[in-house]
């Protein structure tokens, strides 16, 4: 009975796991296990009857696209003011670490404008990604 295990945790392998999930592939699990006792019961082998059991539970398509539903989907606006968010903080840490190593080690120099100026398109780019999406989001 392993390998019926086996075959159905591999057919549940990217459905998520929600409650619904874990109850039909309990019962899928139940069932093709009945079914393989039946067959032993008519004769057949264990190994026979376990194959002619996962042969005849067939393609679960339908059920798998049924419980894929429920995926949750992050919409790609979201994700790129959270890209966004993460380039402001890292440019001003990136800017902070470079002002730290101007001031400490040449003080009478301020060199730190130039890098900043290259850094600082960083978060401006994901800024303007962030609206671009926005925007198709609205359409």
């Amino acid at each position: 009975m392993i390998t019926i295990k086996k075959h159905i945790d591999q057919l549940f392998n990217d459905i998520p796991v929600t409650e619904e999930s874990l109850l039909m592939k309990e019962e899928i699990l139940q069932s093709l296990e009945d079914k393989v006792d039946v067959l032993m019961a008519q004769g057949k082998s264990e190994e026979d009857a376990i194959n002619k059991a996962i042969v005849e539970l067939g393609d679960l398509t339908d059920l798998r696209e049924e419980l894929a539903e429920y995926r949750v989907k992050i919409p790609k606006s979201y994700l790129a003011w959270t890209h966004f968010q993460f380039s402001l903080i890292g440019a001003a840490l990136i800017i902070g670490l470079l002002l730290f190593i101007n001031v400490y080690y040449t003080p009478n120099v301020l060199w730190v404008i130039f890098p900043a100026f290259g850094i600082v398109w960083w978060p401006l780019a994901m800024y303007f990604r962030c609206l671009r999406l926005q925007g198709r989001a609205m359409n």
